[in-house]
């Protein structure tokens, strides 16, 4: 009876025991030791000394056992159980370990025993730069046109390294020329990409092809580089670009999908006819790793699995594809692949410790530590393990045996020790502007790996610390589910890119909360339409262009000056000659908005002229404004010009006016002409009839006014030349008479008056 107590006592402190003991397990490693290695170190390299962190003296570790264990093997660690140090078995590669990611940190377990203790810590595995930045295609083509202008971008295809951080791909070069500069921009997900930039409008006939080395620099120490050929084939105008219908593909694509599947069709369209128009699609930006997974019809534009997908390895794709049509003209788009995760992964439970014999004197043994895993995520990779269920077998020693079962179940109750996480640490969402207003322009997610209210997320917007930036009047954010609604209608030509801050905290106590970047790019749409600058058509006063009648053809008569404030093709312009008041006298080149004579003017052509043009975007639908220019010829630019009244009136009115106009000048010039007539005989008539009365040359009395003879040289005639004259009464005509001139030399004078008798007569008319 005794021996039946005293066993039932030490099995129920054995249950005790083993209760503590798992959840000492459940709640152990919350210490968390970081240590850090670089790269390409070999074997038997130190890693650090644990003692000191593990808190034993080297007495006690070979005693207590020590094992390192690694998940998934992907450290090879060696504990040297005499000193403590922690040493590598073999040469690391971050690149292999990691990847892109970035820092590198791999966790691992040093395993104690007597008593069993779990020291948790991880390695980090620090870059070095051993790789250098290469191209994926040593050749670049390019195929331009020679009417593209100056200013215009083409996005070259990027190098890949395989180092990160200050040892990534940094910077690039391009070798010097006449046409070209290089421009970079940084990308979304954090690389820089190459631009090369037309500075000079190029010339097929002088150079139909041009080289360049473009070269991709990282930040090493010291640096390493890597170059490609860019080959410019220089092309024919081809004025339209292949434009996709959508900016933005997503799909969604299970794992496991079969080789060939199909992802998705992309679709563009080319305003241009023949050559020109015809389309071939491409993957664009690609890595190495998007060229195996992905292929594309040049075709059709279909993108197709070259092999299964493995949503454990990658999640997302990002796949750039462009299309060119013959004339070397793109357009690009992106195609977001979401890979869909399938429950293709059973837990995985890793036994590190188990004891099959136990004495049955010892009072605390580790019968096994085990630990589970589930590579899948969501729903898929979740596990219970919040309860523990421990069966308890008695047996007798009669016969037959008899047995007893007893089940003791342990609910592991939730801490709210796991802060919200995002799925992803930023996000860039696309927007069209002139949305509607509450518009859903995305979703962010995140979860929580404690259970009940611990787990329980609820969303909210940060506080922006742009003082410009007003995000309760443009954002708003469903706080249960994540979602992302635009409250008012964005315009491009206003906001074309904002970020914000969005926040997830849980219902723990205390609560705890992340945070992740938003960032909401607005792409533009055709709503605007061009303006014109020169000549301006609400002007007070009309602009006329003169010409002269004989301007050469191909002559520069003026330049329509017009801009547009949308972007990308939104903006290109083209100029058309929609009507003119002479047709084939102008012309008007289609981008530049030149007007020139397209042949010689004749004395035919009317000396008044009215052209109107369209200036059109290359928009979808296209948004267009009208221009009237008013030309006027001339026969040289010497002779004055006159602005026309009213020029917007028909040419039958203006007609009508310039005869009335001229009939009056011509009414009022012979008016004049009659009454000189009429006044020159009236006044003949009268000298004629006072010289018949007189019948002689007659004498006036007195002198004539001074202002009309004066020989004194004092009046109005010229001091050197004055005459005598005489009227005639019989000469029949009463016109003056000029004699001998009387020069008014003072000295000259002086003798005269001493010598001549007949001064006085010099002052009177001598009749003849």
């Amino acid at each position: 009876m005794e021996s039946g107590e005293e066993r039932e006592r030490v099995l129920k402190k054995r249950q005790v025991l083993l209760f503590f003991v798992l959840l000492g397990i459940a709640q152990a490693g919350s210490t968390l030791r970081r240590y850090s290695v670089e790269e390409e170190a070999g074997n038997g390299f130190l890693v650090a000394n644990l003692l000191k962190d593990l808190g034993l003296e080297v007495e006690e570790l070979a005693a207590r056992g020590p094992r390192v264990i690694s998940k998934g093997k992907k450290l090879n660690l060696e504990f040297n159980r005499q000193t403590g140090d922690l040493l590598l078995r073999e040469k690391l590669d971050r690149e292999e370990l990691c990847g892109p990611v970035e820092p590198c940190v791999v966790p691992f377990q040093v395993l104690l025993g007597n008593p069993l203790q779990i020291f948790q810590a991880e390695l980090q595995v620090k870059d070095i730069n051993d790789h250098s930045p290469i191209f994926l295609d040593k050749e670049i083509i390019l195929k331009i046109s020679e009417m593209t202008a100056s200013g215009t971008t083409f996005l070259i295809e990027r190098a890949q390294d395989l180092d990160v951080g200050s040892n990534g791909l940094q910077t690039y070069t391009i070798s010097p020329n006449f046409y070209f500069r290089l421009k970079l921009q940084d990308s979304p997900d954090g690389t820089v990409l190459p631009q090369l930039v037309l500075d000079k409008v190029l010339d097929r006939e002088k150079q139909s092809e041009i080289r360049l080395i473009l070269t991709a620099i990282d930040g090493g120490s010291p640096p390493r580089s890597g170059t490609a050929l860019v080959l410019v084939e220089v092309l024919d105008i081809n004025d339209n670009a292949p434009t996709f219908s959508k900016f933005r593909y997503e799909v969604q694509v299970p794992e496991n999908s079969p080789v060939g599947f199909q992802v998705v069709t992309v679709f563009a369209r080319d305003l241009d006819i023949g050559d020109n128009g015809q389309i071939a699609y491409a993957l664009s930006q690609a890595s190495e790793d998007i060229r195996k997974t992905f292929r594309m019809n040049a075709t059709t534009g279909e993108i197709l699995l070259a092999k299964t997908l493995d949503f454990e390895s990658i999640q997302t794709y990002t796949v750039y594809v462009q299309a060119t049509d013959g004339g070397g003209l793109s357009g690009s788009s992106v195609v977001i692949v979401q890979v869909m995760d399938l429950n293709d992964n059973p837990p995985e439970l890793t036994m590190s410790t188990v004891t099959n014999h136990i004495p049955e004197n010892s009072p605390e043994t580790i019968i096994a530590v085990f630990s589970v895993a589930d590579p899948d995520s969501g729903d898929n990779g979740k596990m219970t393990k919040s309860q523990y269920n421990i069966t308890i077998t008695i047996t007798d020693l009669g016969t037959p045996r008899l047995t007893t079962q007893h089940t003791i179940t342990v609910q592991v109750s939730d801490v709210n020790d796991n802060a919200p996480a995002f799925t992803q640490s930023s996000y860039t969402l696309f927007v069209h502007e002139n949305n509607s207003p509450a518009l859903h322009i995305g979703t962010i997610s995140a979860t929580d790996s404690d259970s009940g209210s611990n787990a329980h997320i609820t969303y909210s917007l940060l506080p922006t610390h742009d003082p410009q930036l007003d995000l309760s009047s443009l954002i708003s954010i469903n706080a249960d589910n994540g979602q992302l609604f635009a409250l008012r209608a964005l315009d491009y030509e206003a906001l074309q890119i904002f970020e914000f801050l969005v926040g997830a905290t849980d219902q723990g106590s205390p609560a705890l909360s992340s945070q992740a970047l938003v960032r909401v790019q607005v792409l533009d749409a055709n709503d605007n339409a061009p303006f014109v600058l020169y000549p301006l058509q609400n002007a007070s006063a009309l602009c006329t262009e003169l010409l002269p009648r004989a301007a050469e053809p191909g002559y520069l008569v003026t330049k329509v000056v017009a801009v547009d404030r949308d972007s990308g093709q939104n903006a290109w312009l083209s100029f058309q000659l929609l009507k003119a008041t002479e047709p084939g006298l102008f012309s008007v080149w289609a981008h530049n908005g030149e007007v020139r004579t397209s042949r010689l003017l004749s004395e035919r052509d009317a000396p008044k002229h009215r052209l109107l043009l369209l200036v059109k975007d290359n928009g979808d639908p296209p948004r267009s404004a009208s221009v009237t220019l008013h030309v006027l010829v001339v026969d040289g630019f010497s002779q004055p010009y006159l602005p026309m009244p009213e020029v917007a009136r028909d040419s039958t009115q203006d007609e009508d006016s310039l005869t009335l106009y001229l009939v009056i000048a011509l009414a009022s010039v012979s008016s004049l002409f009659l009454l000189s007539v009429l006044m020159f005989v009236g006044v003949r008539l009268c000298r004629r009839a006072k010289a018949a009365s007189l019948g002689a040359c007659s004498v006036p009395e007195g002198h004539f006014p001074g202002h009309l003879v004066d020989v004194s040289g004092t009046g109005t005639l010229s001091q050197s030349y004055q005459y005598e004259v005489c009227l005639t009464g019989d000469s029949g005509t009463t016109d003056f008479k000029f004699l001998k001139p009387i020069f008014p030399n003072f000295l000259l004078q002086s003798s005269e008056r001493q010598n001549d008798p007949n001064t006085n007569y010099r002052n009177s008319f001598e009749i003849s």
